[in-house]
């Protein structure tokens, strides 16, 4: 099966006073809108909710990428679908019944992602992959932009890319992507990349998207 290169940005590092400006600076580039949602239990950051995702939903034509770093994502994270978002990703680690919450998630119409952390091992979850439409691996700790990315990860993509094989379920990463770390992830078998300060960090961002996803595409397509 096919796949490409994918760049999702996240907002996480816009300027959220001027978030439907920011959004119009991807447009047209950016595959998705990576909107990072936390609650501060999950993680020890606060952001956004349900309210500002519809606004976001209104206010740009790009598809949405929510991450809810949440606890209690069997009871949240349906609404996300509901309102309109294209992708939902919930962290097994804070779900009680990931299967049938991804099936809830695909029901909603939206596609279905899982989210692991670090140091979260991906084979006991190889039986869960055929429920799912994304595998988001973590490459930083959950809660904060800007971090470091952590290359312990990538035998972890790698073992994930062999897991998944040609289902057609796409292998996300975030957490410190750049120009100097999204080769590796695509060449370990990513197909989604999460980017928030090497986009909304650069002078202009669409072309900063352009040239990372210029980086990952050849890889992208080797790893066929």
């Amino acid at each position: 099966m096919s796949r490409r290169a994918q760049i999702s940005p996240s907002i996480l590092s816009a300027d959220f006073a001027r978030l439907s400006d920011e959004l119009a600076r991807i447009d047209g580039a950016a595959d998705w809108a990576h909107v990072d949602v936390m609650d501060n239990h999950f993680v020890p950051n606060l952001t956004l909710g349900l309210p500002v995702v519809e606004a976001i939903l209104k206010s740009s034509s790009i598809p949405v990428d929510c991450h809810l770093m949440i606890e209690d994502p069997d009871r949240w994270a349906p609404a996300y679908a509901e309102a309109g978002a294209g992708s939902v990703t919930f962290h097994v680690e804070a779900a009680a019944a990931p299967v049938r919450l991804a099936r809830a998630l695909r029901t909603e119409g939206a596609r279905a992602g899982m989210a692991l952390k670090p140091a979260t091992p991906v084979e006991p979850y190889a039986d869960l992959l055929p429920e799912l439409d994304m595998l988001l691996l973590m490459t930083v700790e959950p809660g904060f932009g800007g971090q470091a990315f952590l290359d312990v990860v990538l035998p972890k993509i790698r073992r994930a890319r062999q897991l998944i094989g040609d289902s057609g379920v796409w292998l996300q990463v975030d957490g410190g992507v750049s120009a100097s770390t999204i080769e590796q992830c695509a060449e370990a078998g990513a197909d989604v990349f999460v980017a928030g300060s090497a986009v909304y960090g650069a002078g202009d961002p669409s072309k900063a998207i352009a040239a990372l996803r210029a980086q990952a595409a050849p890889l992208v397509e080797a790893t066929r």
